[in-house]
């Protein structure tokens, strides 16, 4: 072997003669290679619970944002095309309110969901029955406040029976006001009974309320006792059948109710099964009607059918609200609860051979439907009073 041909480099301290090669990266051999190589050292123990590294994550956050996005967008042309759907309905509502009653209105101070108003609900009972063709009374009146606050609302039914003086008309049933002079002489006799200021009107038609009824699936109301009605109204074609009819039957409980048979319990004004009740009892059956159908149109069910239906459930409705002013009081009432609405109502001379005339405890119950002071019940069948969470029976 030559001399210069040393199988080895003799290292002396300093630096080293020749090259020194570099320092490179290191691999190591795959498992299992024949180059005696030590196996690949396995990844770090990150625990039972570790979370993947970013290689092995999927990127869910984009599609999330997206998602959120596109069902925004969705909610958005829904409430749109709903709201499009309600105006068209409530314009025809609008134009069908006589110019003279919404001149006798008071004009709204802000908005409806943060400040009280007052509105008159006048339910007309003209019907498709032949019987009942040549009626226009208000065979409904009704006042309902709001109270966005306390998220609070009130009701006072005014007997259609009681004796007052009607401008131009003389004394006589409040409801006889409508026939005289419709909604407008209505406000004024109602406003110079009560002394309140009413804000809106907003005239039902009982013919058409039952469509309305319908359109929105019915309504669940809880009957407090069983009635059995007089022979009003009969379904049936012939005198015989109507003869042979018993009347109409509710049993007690609560029950979900069609619009005919909506309309009908709202109408009873004698039950055959107690003969205590009057017209006074079928204005507590009408605050339950009006509050089971408020309450309906303010479901997440009906708010879903408003790009379809919007229009036909304002059809029976002709009132100075407009669209935006509906939405409101729908968000309104959506937001009250239930038990502490105060229901409310006035009391006269109304027993048998009553003279009509107004109880003098009535203005201490327009000052309990103001919320001036605690509702306290009514102290006979035909007194006024005011109870809550419940209508009065």
């Amino acid at each position: 072997m030559a001399r210069d041909d040393k199988p080895y480099r003799i290292y002396r301290g300093g630096r080293t003669k020749g090259k020194v090669p570099s320092a490179g990266r290191r691999t190591s051999p795959a498992r299992g290679s024949d180059d005696g190589g030590a196996p690949a050292a396995p990844p770090p123990y990150r625990g039972p619970n570790a979370v993947p590294t970013r290689k092995g994550r999927r990127r869910v956050g984009p599609w999330i944002v997206l998602g959120l996005v596109v069902l925004i967008a969705l909610m958005v042309a829904w409430g749109v095309f709903g709201y499009l759907s309600v105006s068209h309905g409530v314009k025809k509502a609008n134009a069908r309110l006589d110019p003279d009653a919404k001149a006798l209105l008071t004009k709204q101070s802000g908005l409806l969901v943060s400040h009280p108003t007052t509105i008159l609900l006048l339910g007309t009972d003209n019907s498709d029955l032949a019987s009942r063709a040549g009626d226009d009374h208000s065979d409904s009146i009704m006042l309902l406040r709001t109270d966005p606050e306390h998220h609070r609302l009130y009701f006072l039914s005014i007997p259609r029976d009681l004796e007052v003086p009607i401008p131009g008309g003389g004394t006589q049933k409040i409801n006889a006001a409508y026939q005289l002079g419709g909604a407008a002489l209505s406000i004024r006799t109602i406003k110079q009974f009560t002394g309140l200021e009413i804000d809106h009107v907003m005239e039902v038609n009982f013919g058409a309320f039952k469509d309305l009824i319908d359109a929105i699936g019915g309504i669940t109301v809880n009957v407090p006792k069983p009635i059995r009605s007089n022979r009003f109204d009969c379904p049936y074609k012939t005198q015989a059948q109507c003869l042979r009819w018993p009347g109409w039957r509710f049993e007690k409980g609560t029950q979900h109710m069609n619009g005919q048979r909506a309309l009908v319990y709202s109408r009873i004004r004698e039950n055959m099964l107690d003969p205590a009740e009057t017209d006074i009892t079928r204005g507590a059956r009408q605050q339950a009607v009006i509050d089971a159908v408020t309450g309906k149109l303010t479901s997440i069910g009906s708010l879903f059918r408003l790009p379809f239906r919007g229009s036909s459930y304002v059809k029976p409705l002709t009132t100075d609200l407009t669209a935006a002013q509906l939405v409101q009081l729908g968000w309104v009432k959506f937001r009250a609860s239930g038990g502490s609405a105060v229901h409310c109502r006035l009391g006269g001379d109304l027993g048998g051979g009553g003279t009509g005339s107004p109880s003098e405890d009535n203005p201490a119950t327009l000052a309990m439907f103001l919320g001036r002071s605690a509702p306290q019940p009514p102290t006979d069948p035909f007194g006024p009073g005011c109870v809550v969470g419940h209508t009065l029976q």
